[in-house]
C-alpha cells in the first residue's frame, strides 16, 4: 500500500508518525512510505501547515492526533 506522510524538518510528531508507520511495516504490513516535507511548496504548506502529521493514501487521510491502533485501523479498514 503507498503511504505518504506529510511532515516537515524538526516536527516531533511527524516522528512519531514515522515511527508508527515503520513499525507496522516491520510487523509484515505491505507499506510504501514517501515522506513529503510540506516546506518544499507553498500550496502543501497552506494546505497542512497547522495539520501535520498526515498520512495519506488512496482511502483518504488520517491527521494528527492518533495512536498506533487508530493507524493500523485506517491503513487496514478494521478494527485493531
Amino acid at each position: 500500500m503507498k503511504v505518504r506522510l506529510y511532515t516537515t524538518l524538526g516536527c516531533h510528531l511527524c516522528e512519531e508518525a514515522r515511527a508508527m508507520l515503520v513499525t507496522l511495516k516491520r510487523q509484515g504490513m505491505s507499506l510504501d512510505i514517501d515522506s513529503v516535507d510540506i516546506a518544499d511548496s507553498e500550496a502543501l504548506m497552506e494546505a497542512y501547515g497547522v495539520r501535520i502529521p498526515v498520512i495519506d493514501t488512496a482511502d483518504g487521510e488520517l491527521g494528527w492526533p492518533f495512536s498506533p491502533e487508530e493507524l493500523h485501523s485506517f491503513l487496514t479498514g478494521k478494527a485493531f
